[in-house]
């Protein structure tokens, strides 16, 4: 799985500050409306991808393609609210942002038996254990998140490190959602890292291959 929000050499401040006060009213809101239905009709989808998956031991090419494009276009927003990218994040489920990455493969053949489990257990062994780590992760996400608006604001720069915690905690939220919506197999570590890899077509060293 690739997944990674490109650091960018130099910010600007008043994209920063437009996102900060007026963010809400340009960004937000108009994401979030269709985000809504979009988020719903994809309950429905990973509803079907489930009896299809315990049916045939497959998940369908176009429903496992339309479940990751809502989650880029997820991921495309959080960029922009985290302040970890500049540029207005595109409306749509096939837009490719070069900034903004997720790409994984659709397994071959899904594990019914894990399938089953996550629908019936997976509240206990995989949404409890991680969004008690999570929790805490956000936390100090939200902290670093104004820090770094801070520097930003006074250099034009976001470190590496803070934007590696950031990164490193949204990439940490997708392998979880990626699991419990039936796109992996793979149980997502307890981890916010993975092995560096780096794109030439999209000009960046800061995506990772997990």
């Amino acid at each position: 799985m690739k997944f990674g929000i490109k650091r960018q050499e130099s910010y600007s401040r008043g994209e920063l500050l437009l996102r900060t006060f007026f963010g809400g009213f340009y960004i937000i809101l108009p994401h979030i409306i269709p985000l809504i239905f979009v988020s719903l009709a994809s309950v429905f989808v990973n509803m079907i991808a489930f009896w299809a998956i315990l049916f045939t031991g497959k998940f369908p090419q176009g429903l496992f393609d339309f479940q990751l494009n809502v989650q880029r276009w997820n991921l495309r927003l959080s960029a922009r609210i985290f302040n970890l990218t500049d540029g207005y994040p595109a409306f749509g489920l096939n837009h490719k942002d070069l900034n903004v990455v997720i790409e994984m493969e659709r397994p071959e053949n899904s594990n019914r038996l894990s399938v089953l489990a996550r629908t019936f257990f997976g509240l206990f062994y995989v949404l409890i254990p991680h969004a008690f780590c999570l929790f805490f992760l956000q936390i100090a996400q939200l902290f670093v998140n104004q820090i770094g608006f801070w520097v930003i604001l006074i250099t034009g720069k976001y470190p590496e490190g803070m934007h590696s915690f950031m990164v490193g905690v949204l990439r940490w939220s997708f392998r979880v959602n990626a699991y419990m919506g039936f796109l992996t197999d793979v149980y997502p570590p307890f981890s916010m890292k993975g092995d560096e890899a780096t794109f030439e077509n999209l000009g960046s060293s800061d995506l990772l291959d997990n």
